[in-house]
């Protein structure tokens, strides 16, 4: 077998490192970004999330303009239509187009039920203005946030007759407005709870974490006694404990801190894993040998490495806290009037005739639902973008 000589052999090119790892501007651009920027590329894919995001941020504007957005004050009164229907909204009168309006509101006494009837007029054509200013209406004017007169809003009525598109209580308060500023109560209530309890948790599970040993057996112990209580009995207890003589604004943060007790273990217990994990990674040795104090380490060092997680867990923990409190002012143990939230607003509804006759008193629900669910598909989106490179 013959063989050919060493000349014909051609030596291959040397290995050139820089060559072999040249990026195009696309993956440059991937590798050289930062967590938060990952997170961002990666949060924009879920669709969902995104548009849950949108509405809740749509709905926290509208806790900040609750005034201008309601067409009605919270307590503005109409006696003559107790318990009306909402409203249905029309464009076309007789085939003439005429713009949103709402017909006439004919009321009538039936004496054998004991029941005011309503119906529409249809000889009344009550246009839907859209940004007016002015107190041409009953319940037009306000003060908003308590600090100067107000008159603008969104969406008012026709200065010739009222405007209920989902309906009035039993004391003829307008339902949509009452849900409006219901909202600032039961949104305001989950963010700050989730402070509060984010506080807790990220300080309890890093001094755990970080320290182990006696210090993470005591604090696993005491979040396994805290999480064996069933959560509304322990929340209605607790509650319950809350004087009746307190203002409405202690009540309200009382009712926040109380829920808030209850969640930090959670939040806690992924701090805590996380920390057992990173502590021993070089860059925590290096910042523990250079004189760094355990606090500047676990807040500095370590909490940035997933604070994108720690985001997540926690807006899934604000639904929790919208729920506890409508269910506990649904049962009474809650908020009370005067203030306004839509577990309050749902107290109405726990007698059944209300529900059979009114089941428009059953409106405030539909946004909690919604709330909670646009919170649940923010909290899977961020979660899954908290990893960018998992996929």
């Amino acid at each position: 077998m013959s063989r050919e000589p060493l000349e014909h052999y051609v030596s291959p090119a040397p290995f050139n490192p820089y060559t072999a790892l040249e990026l195009t501007p696309e993956q440059e651009r991937y590798y050289m970004a930062s967590q938060w920027r990952l997170v961002w590329w990666k949060l924009k894919r879920h669709r969902l999330a995104v548009i849950s995001g949108s509405f809740l941020a749509l709905m926290y504007l509208i806790v900040i303009f609750a005034e201008a957005v309601a067409p009605y004050q919270l307590e503005a009164r109409h006696v003559d239509y107790l318990f009306a229907p909402p409203q249905e909204v029309h464009l076309f009168d007789e085939g003439e187009f005429r713009g949103p309006f709402v017909y006439g509101i004919d009321v009538t006494l039936d004496m054998e039920r004991l029941q005011w009837v309503y119906e529409e007029d249809r000889s009344q054509v009550n246009p839907i203005r859209f940004f007016c200013v002015g107190n041409d209406y009953p319940g037009a004017g306000y003060e908003f946030w308590g600090l100067f007169d107000g008159s603008f809003h969104l969406v008012c009525p026709s200065p010739d007759a009222p405007m209920f598109l989902l309906g009035t209580d039993r004391m003829g308060r307008d339902m949509l407005s009452r849900i409006v500023y219901g909202a600032r109560i039961s949104l305001t209530l989950g963010l700050i709870g989730i402070t509060i309890s984010f506080f807790l948790g990220i300080t309890i599970g890093g001094v755990a974490g970080y320290y182990g040993g006696v210090v993470d057996n005591i604090v696993q112990r005491t979040i396994e006694v805290i999480r064996s209580f069933p959560m509304l009995p322990l929340l209605m207890a607790l509650s319950a404990i809350l004087p009746v003589t307190w203002p409405p604004t202690l009540i309200f943060l009382g009712i926040t801190v109380l829920l808030a007790l209850l969640d930090w273990p959670g939040l806690a217990r992924a701090v805590r894993s996380k920390l057992l994990a990173l502590r021993e990674e070089d860059f925590c040795v290096a910042a523990q040998l250079m004189g760094a104090k355990p606090g500047r380490v676990i807040m500095k060092h370590l909490m940035p490495s997933f604070l994108s997680h720690l985001i997540a867990s926690a807006t899934l923990s604000i639904p929790t806290m919208i729920l506890g409190e409508t269910a506990l002012s649904f049962l009474g143990l809650g908020l009370r009037p005067p203030v306004t939230s839509w577990g309050v607003l749902l107290n109405e509804a726990q007698n059944i005739n209300y529900v059979v006759l009114y089941p428009w008193l059953l409106y405030p629900v539909i946004p909690v639902i919604m709330v909670v669910l646009a919170f649940q598909f923010l909290g899977d989106g961020l979660l899954d973008a908290a990893d960018p490179y998992k996929h």
